[in-house]
């Protein structure tokens, strides 16, 4: 099976079905919605018999469609799979299948290129994320990607017994020095946190902890880690695993949501001088074709029927001719997903947006332009 990294879904933006056209495939396994494996046949069913209307005759295109059903009929563990993703053409002997931890949108394109949308849309809603909780003598530390658990470490920095009982005078036990070794235990829980940054490399990472203890933790954490740090959660060191995922999630979205909103703010005061920004499918696809693009931002589950020119691989809202070259051009289901592969194969960052209604207003799509 095939990993789910930037640099893989810029490698599949990269290929062209130069024989035969190139089947992409997305198909929702999710057992929460999706109860039985019959339930999963049926969702992948209902596509096949579209796709094999749309298929022209090409063998390879039919050939595509009968190993994505082989498999899916031969049955896959659904315990930790809620997504799907094929990649096929017979012709150039391309076969990748990734399974995904998150659902995914049933859907399936026949192409020049691959479908990459989907997948850079969760590979952007679920960057990996540390958890770190703690409270005076216990940590437990997380690292979450693709909402998977990828690793787990429990620090236990026990205290004097007793420490908070009457008595202490008598137990010979200074408050100074439990109220030190809890200091040493919140430096130690830092210090791991950041070698665990080191081995994994997450993106964000939230505190769970009383507010005293998070200031604390806060300030011994490693400058990289502060640079990282997107909030706190209101969950205690002893919740699940699930209860920390579902914490560390939420963070995570409200981060990209802000992110999102600033990225669509620059679009909106660019746009609206007509320089260094365009809003709109038809400006966006020209400024693609011309190579002047930055960035391209797009709403999740945008969809357009379009064109593109075989002969300049430029796309278009309307056709069937190409102004510039007077080229016949084809049809293409959904030239916004050619222009997110398009544009990753242009090298640029894309943002795909979910329910900003600014973005809207702008069309949907546009970009940040270099001139």
């Amino acid at each position: 099976m095939a990993v789910l990294t930037e640099a893989a879904i810029r490698e599949l933006a990269a290929m062209r079905g130069e024989a035969a056209p190139i089947t992409s495939c997305y198909l929702d396994v999710d057992g929460r919605r999706l109860v039985r494996h019959q339930d999963v046949e049926h969702e992948l069913d209902t596509m096949l018999r579209e796709a094999r209307l749309r298929a022209n005759g090409h063998q390879s295109v039919h050939e595509d469609l009968q190993r994505i059903e082989a498999f899916v009929r031969g049955g896959f563990d659904r315990s930790s799979t809620r997504g799907l993703a094929f990649f096929a053409c017979a012709a150039s002997d391309l076969w990748e299948v990734i399974e995904l931890p998150v659902p995914v949108r049933s859907q399936l394109v026949i192409n020049h290129a691959p479908a990459v949308g989907q997948l850079e849309s969760v590979v952007q809603e679920h960057e990996p994320v540390g958890v770190l909780l703690a409270d005076r003598q216990r940590a437990r530390l997380f690292v979450f990607a693709l909402g998977r658990l990828v690793d787990h470490t429990e620090l236990l920095d026990e205290l004097p017994r007793d420490y908070d009982s009457r008595g202490e005078r008598e137990r010979g036990t200074p408050a100074a020095h439990v109220d030190e070794l809890a200091h040493q235990h919140l430096r130690h829980s830092a210090k791991v946190a950041f070698e665990l940054w080191q081995s994994h490399g997450f993106q964000h990472l939230v505190i769970g902890a009383p507010d005293p203890i998070a200031n604390e933790l806060e300030g011994n954490l490693h400058p990289y880690l502060q640079e990282r740090l997107c909030g706190r959660v209101k969950v205690g060191v002893g919740a699940s695993d699930a209860e920390v995922l579902a914490a560390a999630e939420a963070a995570e979205a409200e981060v990209e949501r802000r992110r999102e909103a600033e990225i669509v703010g620059r679009l909106r005061e660019a746009a609206a001088t007509g320089r260094r920004g365009v809003g709109g499918l038809a400006g966006t696809l020209i400024a693609l074709n011309e190579r002047r693009a930055e960035r391209l931002i797009v709403s999740k589950g945008y969809a357009e029927e379009g064109w593109r020119c075989p002969e300049t691989d430029a796309l278009a809202l309307v056709g069937p001719t190409n102004p510039l070259n007077g080229a016949a051009m084809d049809h293409v289901d959904d030239v916004v997903e050619d222009a997110i592969e398009e544009a990753l194969t242009q090298g640029l960052p894309v943002t795909i947006c979910v329910g900003n209604a600014d973005l809207d207003v702008l069309g949907r799509i546009g970009a940040l332009l270099r001139y």
